[in-house]
């Protein structure tokens, strides 16, 4: 027997025309590339979408077509998730500080037909545009006045799609499961894999992150993503801080410690949400000035693990830590580390410990964990096991590539996180240990196995690996460690130089020492646990990541 309820499709656009109707004054600031402060509310950015799905239109975009963005997080790249989803396409963020080789490998893969840009990555573009796809426009994120001149490079101009243009929009009535945003990780192994969101999933997504963290998103709260919207959509926050009436604060491209310190003391910022690398400058900011900036009471650390030492500092400034877990496969939330009433009031040594884990499950995601059978292991705290996630924001396949779909999922349709965790009675998740030897660098992942592959090319390596190592700033940085063919050389500089036709600057490794012979395990294979005792604590020398 079925209720008898209405059945409407859960639509992004429905998001925003609540925030215009609901909370209109609610405000969007940006930092602009432009170099002065916008401001907007939640209503005229309505009207302005509305005129920006017109101008999609105008250009051809249709249902299900790849919409690609390469932005900084401003007002107009705000406008661009709910325009490009509203008519039913879809918007795809790209990172920018994926490699040359890896940016165009999700462009062809996404058959992106649009491109819109900030104007600080058409030097970028222009070294690029000889091999993107044909037929791919290029759109400039500014006006006419500030139009920058690109040789060989064909740019239209975004403020002229909005000029003229009506700023109502009909919106069509989508289904709720269709196609709205498109993430690729970036590369951990093999080329990047892409997460293709619904509407559906971004709508609950929203919800579930209102009801989880009531006394950030809510009306007159003003929040800074530090976390780039090309970083799984920002965390979620352009859907869930609309839906929930509260601010958004866009810092631009500035992210050093005394930008953010400086914008977030003029704008009275009360929660910023970003990876621990971030968190570092300000903190050094803070420690600076002798004071927090005006208002700041709450900071969401995610992207990588927070150190202790910096849930500590926070704390102790009266500031509020929640440290958040999640992937892009996720939406990306699933766990969240503020503490429930009964330990809220725990001495400072212990809340900062509780703290340090990855916190409880958020409603409508799952976990389980089990052993290397497939066997569940119980939630006591003490036993470690492989992470499982479902729910209805994780993905069930990745975008056009079944053979990574064949090792994501177990028999049971549950997605493989590839962390190993402990949970504890009380739903307390703390992962321990990654599967793959992958290295989290700012927030970032870093496959060890991609760069061994291109080092082992060369033909002075009989063997290498590559490692993390811990890194006071950065989180971890990859060391690579060679062993030498016989009677060959392999220089550093040939390798580092070998490394960056593939890699960007960021993802390459810090040192390289050598060796006269790799660790094994029984199997023969290196022996990376070794390794990474050998060398926890081998200085790296300071590199500018770039």
């Amino acid at each position: 027997m079925e209720g008898l309820m209405m059945n409407r499709s859960l639509k992004i656009a429905d998001i925003l025309d609540f925030a215009s109707s609901n909370f209109p004054k609610g405000e969007i600031v940006s930092v602009r590339t432009e170099g002065d402060i916008h401001r907007t509310t939640y209503r005229e950015t309505a009207k302005r979408t509305a005129q920006l799905a017109r101008g999609l239109n105008g250009l051809g975009m249709e249902r299900g077509d790849r919409i690609a963005t390469l932005a900084w997080n401003g007002y107009r790249h705000l406008e661009l998730y709910y325009a490009i989803s509203g008519i039913g396409s879809v918007c795809h963020t790209i990172n920018p500080r994926l490699s040359a080789e890896q940016m165009l490998y999700i462009v062809h893969h996404a058959k992106d037909r649009l491109l819109f840009t900030d104007v600080t990555f058409v030097p970028l573009l222009q070294k690029l545009a000889p091999q993107f796809p044909k037929d791919m426009r290029i759109v400039a994120m500014t006006d006419r006045a500030h139009m920058p001149t690109a040789e060989g490079l064909e740019l239209l101009c975004y403020e002229d799609l909005l000029d003229g243009q009506p700023d109502q929009f009909d919106w069509p009535d989508l289904a709720e499961n269709t196609a709205a945003g498109l993430c690729y990780t970036s590369g951990t192994t093999g080329n990047p894999k892409g997460t293709l969101y619904t509407h559906r999933s971004t709508v609950l997504h929203a919800l579930m992150a209102g009801i989880t963290l009531p006394n950030v998103l809510r009306e007159g709260r003003r929040i800074l993503p530090v976390v780039p919207l090309f970083h799984v959509n920002a965390w979620g926050l352009p859907y869930a801080a609309p839906l929930t009436g509260a601010s958004l604060i866009f810092p631009g491209p500035k992210l050093d410690g005394k930008s953010l310190f400086d914008l977030m003391d003029q704008e009275k910022v009360y929660s910023a949400w970003g990876v621990p690398t971030v968190w570092l400058g300000l903190l050094g900011q803070i420690r600076a000035e002798g004071r927090n900036p005006d208002g700041f009471g709450d900071v969401v650390v995610g992207g990588s693990a927070a150190p202790r030492s910096m849930i500590e500092a926070f704390e102790k400034t009266g500031v509020n830590v929640c440290h958040a877990w999640g992937m892009t496969e996720m939406s990306p939330i699933g766990t969240q580390g503020n503490l429930p009433v009964e330990l809220s009031d725990l001495p400072l040594d212990k809340r900062v410990e509780a703290k340090s884990s990855q916190g409880r499950r958020v409603f409508g995601v799952e976990l389980k964990i089990t052993d290397d059978d497939g066997n569940r292991l119980p939630h006591d705290g003490k036993s470690p096991g492989n992470l499982f996630v479902r729910g209805n924001t994780i993905t069930c396949g990745y975008f056009e590539d079944e053979g990574a779909n064949n090792e994501a999922f177990d028999a049971e349709g549950w997605f493989k996180t590839g962390d190993v965790a402990t949970i504890d009675e009380n739903g307390f998740l703390l992962i321990t240990d990654r599967a793959k030897d992958l290295i989290k660098s700012g927030g970032e992942w870093i496959s060890s196995l991609d760069l061994e592959n291109v080092v082992m090319s060369h033909p002075g390596v009989a063997s290498c690996a590559v490692i993390a190592v811990p890194h006071e700033k950065w989180t971890e940085r990859p060391l690579l460690v060679v062993q030498a063919a016989a009677g060959a050389e392999a220089p550093r500089e040939e390798l580092i130089e070998m490394l960056s036709r593939h890699f960007a600057k960021w993802q390459l490794p810090d040192d390289v020492v050598y060796v006269d012979s790799l660790p094994l395990t029984a199997t023969g294979k290196v022996s990376k646990l070794t390794l990474r005792q050998q060398f926890a604590e081998h200085e790296m020398p300071e590199v500018s990541l770039g």
